[in-house]
């Protein structure tokens, strides 16, 4: 594993212990680099009103962009249990605007990364803010 996926995988470790998860009771954790090498981190937060959480991909995101952020080069979620845990389709919609389609993603859970894809491999043909260029002013 190369040193830049294992520190976003510290990243999303440290904060996926954070999580919220009263009701699933499964942690998720998430951390993104972006163009400028900068690492953003979140975990996911339930409430009693669910399904009106939000995802740590999403919580990660919201920072990138609170700091004024605005290009994602990798993405790594980690998740307890044995199965590969990928990003939900919304999440993977939030990535997609802010990533291009071959950008890493890499699954990983608590024995380290168990797959990689890429945005256009979990998201293919996908909409983004380059089919609305024509409607912007």
């Amino acid at each position: 594993m190369s040193p830049d996926v294992e520190e976003l995988l510290a990243a999303a470790k440290a904060v996926q212990m954070n999580a919220h998860a009263p009701y699933s009771h499964f942690r998720v954790g998430a951390a993104i680099r972006t163009a400028s090498g900068r690492i953003f981190s979140g975990c996911n937060v339930e409430n009693a009103a669910y399904p009106q959480g939000s995802c740590a991909e999403a919580g990660a995101i919201s920072a990138m962009a609170a700091a004024g952020e605005r290009e994602i080069v990798a993405v790594l979620t980690v998740c307890d249990g044995e199965a590969i845990g990928t990003c939900c389709g919304g999440c993977r919609q939030r990535i997609r605007e802010f990533a291009k389609g071959d950008t890493p993603i890499y699954a990983a859970g608590p024995d380290g990364v168990r797959a990689t894809f890429t945005l256009d491999g979990l998201l293919p043909n996908s909409f983004g803010p380059d089919h609305l260029t024509e409607f912007q002013h």
